[in-house]
């Protein structure tokens, strides 16, 4: 291969895909690019602007999205995300932009508004991208997919784990309800669905952790 490979990974809510994605990126020298940060990053754009007793006004963030910029910068080894030059690498994990994200995602001018920036980045190989329609849209010919997978029990406990590890009170059943949620808009959305690629390889890592997960990715690329 002459040019370092293109590598997208799709998934569901809590499969670990960023984190595994980074840490792919880095054994492999290349980029990662974590989408789904994109459009979290709208989401918190919505939520300062355009939140109407509790409901985004869509019409009005879809007239605004030119208003919005995204850049990813590297801050010492890590890419975190900017909007409008203000750092919001940790404001897109929180449970309120979780709430609203699938609904300002599956919006077709959003992923259209995002689409060409995807690929730009992808022009020249070397970047793991993960996300939701990576394989079946954004890169469909990509070097290798894969799509991860895991019941949604172990995903509500991952999650919910993860929010209390970062000091916010939850309710598991309350995590759970949101992740299925998410996954019937994300599924049944008619713009990009989540789907698995037809060329992808499927990864279960429901009984996996994730140095199990990293190596079972590699295997196939390395």
């Amino acid at each position: 291969m002459t040019k370092k490979p293109v590598i997208a990974i799709d998934g569901f809510s809590s499969t670990g895909k960023s984190s595994i994605s980074k840490i792919i990126a880095r054994e492999l020298g290349i980029i990662h690019m974590d989408t789904g940060a994109l459009y979290r990053g709208i989401t918190v754009f919505a939520i300062q602007h355009y939140l109407e007793n509790n409901n985004i006004n869509i019409p009005l963030l879809i007239s605004h999205l030119n208003d919005i910029s995204l850049e990813f910068r590297n801050i010492d080894g890590n890419l975190q995300l900017f909007l409008n030059n203000k750092n919001i690498d940790a404001e897109i994990r929180d449970p309120k932009v979780s709430d609203y994200v699938s609904e300002v995602a599956k919006q077709p001018e959003v992923r259209a508004f995002l689409l060409s920036m995807q690929r730009q980045m992808a022009e020249n190989g070397g970047i793991v991208m993960d996300g939701r329609d990576i394989g079946t849209v954004v890169l469909p010919d990509a070097d290798y997919k894969f799509f991860m997978t895991a019941s949604p029990d172990e995903r509500a406990m991952r999650r919910y784990k993860e929010l209390l590890a970062g000091g916010t009170e939850a309710d598991l059943e309350e995590v759970k309800a949101n992740l299925l949620m998410r996954d019937k808009i994300d599924s049944e959305r008619e713009t990009s669905p989540l789907k698995q690629a037809d060329d992808a390889i499927l990864i279960d890592n429901t009984c996996l952790n994730k140095e199990e997960t990293i190596a079972l990715i590699l295997s196939y690329i390395r």
